[in-house]
């Protein structure tokens, strides 16, 4: 399935929305939201582009958003200590280059945009 245009796009979240509600154990409609939820996300990929944050603390949020992480998740993923973590969010604490590395081992933040953004 392919989705063309925003009338298209509108029309799968509502029929997206229905399969849901009706789901329960039926494998059929099961398939038929899979189906529908990935020509969703290949229609917002190829038509719909998101500005990249341009600070750190920006990309931080950005990566927060994309693993669903809170900031109190997102301090124990990074071993760090919740208030430092908002600290560094609200650009009252630098980024050590143990913090770095971590920002970079776990959201997959790239180095050069952390040394530049820092």
């Amino acid at each position: 399935m392919t989705i063309e245009n925003e009338i298209q796009y509108k029309q799968a979240f509502a029929e997206f929305d229905t399969l849901i509600a009706q789901m329960n154990n039926d494998i059929g409609v099961q398939q038929q939201a899979r189906i529908l939820a990935e020509a969703i996300q290949e229609y917002e990929q190829t038509t719909m582009s998101f500005p990249k944050p341009t600070t750190l603390a920006g990309m931080i949020e950005w990566k927060m958003y994309e693993m669903k992480l809170k900031q109190k998740d997102l301090a124990r993923l990074l071993d760090i200590e919740p208030s430092r973590m908002s600290e560094v969010l609200s650009g009252k604490r630098a980024v050590t280059l143990d913090l770095a590395k971590r920002l970079h081992e776990k959201l997959g933040i790239d180095g050069n945009f952390i040394l530049e953004t820092a």
